[in-house]
C-alpha cells in the first residue's frame, strides 16, 4: 500500500490512550506479509511460531537466529510500510549482554526489523533494559510463553488464581519499568488481562487474553485455517478456510493431469508448418 506508513512506538502508545485497538498478525514470508500489509494490518510479528506452522517442529525451541533473520528479511520485503517485530528465539537472550545484543543486531541489521520480542518476566528485565539502552524497541511477552512450555507444564491458561494473577501483574510492571514499549499477553484470563491493561501505560496485545487488551494478535495460519489437519482453538476465529481451498485445488489438478484434461487447447502454444518441416522434413506436413 503506497499510502500506508509504518506505526512507531509513540503512535502506538497514543492509540492506547485514545482507545484505538492495535491489530497484529504473524507472517513468515514475502507473500503472507504482502497480503497482510494490503489488508491494513498495524503490526506484523515474525514469530518463532514459524517453527510449528512453517518448519514442522513440535515446539518453537529448535528455531535458530538464522531462521529468524531469514524469515524477517522476507517479511520486510513484503511489508515495507508496516511495523515489524521479530522474535528472539530460545536461549538467545539468557546469557551475556554481548550475546543478546549480537542476536538483536542480526535481527535489526540483516532482518531489518523495527523491534524485537522477548518472552519472560522478571528474569529477562535486565536483558530488556540492555536492549532498550542500545536503541532497540522491545515487545514483552508474558502469560503462556511457548519457549518455556516444558517448565510451565504445557499449554495452560495463566492467571487463574490470585497468586498467579499477582505474578503476571508484577511481571508486566517490571517489563514496563525495563523499557518495553508493549506486552503480549498469551492465554491469560480475561479479568487479569484487563487489570494489567489498566495498570500499565504501554499497550497490551492479547492472544487468548480476552476482550480488554489494547490490541489483538493471531497466527496467520489460524486466521486462515491454513493447516492440515487443523486443530481448533477456543481463542481463535477463522476468517477464511484457505486450507480446504488449496487442498481441493491441488486435488483437481492431480485428477486433470491423470485424465489428460490438462493441459487443454487453451493452454498450449502452436508452431507454424515451417517449424514442423525443419524438424521432420516433408514428412512433417500435416502433423499436428
Amino acid at each position: 500500500m503506497a499510502d500506508k506508513h509504518a506505526l512507531n512506538i509513540i503512535k502506538m502508545k497514543k492509540m492506547k490512550t485514545d482507545g484505538v485497538p492495535l491489530s497484529m498478525l504473524t507472517a513468515y514470508d514475502y507473500p503472507s506479509a504482502l497480503l497482510a500489509e494490503e489488508a491494513g494490518i498495524d503490526l506484523i510479528l515474525v514469530g518463532d511460531s514459524l517453527g510449528n506452522v512453517v518448519l514442522g517442529y513440535d515446539t518453537t525451541l529448535p528455531v535458530t537466529i538464522e531462521d529468524m533473520v531469514y524469515h524477517t528479511r522476507s517479511v520486510k520485503r513484503g511489508a515495507p510500510n508496516t511495523f515489524i517485530v521479530a522474535d528472539m528465539p530460545f536461549m538467545t537472550y539468557h546469557g551475556s549482554v554481548d550475546e543478546t545484543l549480537r542476536g538483536v543486531r542480526r535481527l535489526m541489521q540483516e532482518g531489518q526489523a523495527h523491534a524485537i520480542k522477548m518472552e519472560g518476566g522478571l528474569e529477562i528485565c535486565s536483558a530488556v533494559s540492555a536492549v532498550v539502552a542500545a536503541g532497540v524497541p522491545v515487545l514483552g511477552h508474558i502469560g503462556l510463553t511457548p519457549q518455556s512450555v516444558n517448565m510451565i507444564g504445557g499449554y495452560r491458561i495463566q492467571g487463574k488464581d490470585a497468586k498467579d494473577a499477582q505474578r503476571l501483574m508484577d511481571e508486566a510492571k517490571a517489563l514496563e519499568a525495563a523499557g518495553a514499549f508493549g506486552i503480549v499477553l498469551e492465554l491469560v484470563t480475561e479479568e487479569v488481562a484487563e487489570a494489567i491493561s489498566k495498570a500499565v501505560s504501554i499497550p497490551t496485545i492479547g492472544i487468548g487474553a480476552g476482550r480488554y487488551c489494547d490490541g489483538q494478535v493471531l497466527v496467520f495460519h489460524d486466521v486462515l485455517r491454513y493447516a492440515s489437519p487443523y486443530r481448533e482453538k477456543k481463542f481463535v476465529k477463522t476468517y477464511a478456510d484457505v486450507g480446504t481451498l488449496i487442498r481441493e485445488g491441488i486435488t483437481s489438478y492431480v485428477q486433470e493431469v491423470k485424465d489428460r484434461s490438462f493441459p487443454a487447447e487453451e493452454h498450449v502454444f502452436r508452431a507454424d508448418e515451417t517449424v514442423l518441416e525443419s524438424l521432420y522434413g516433408n514428412a512433417g506436413k500435416g502433423v499436428k
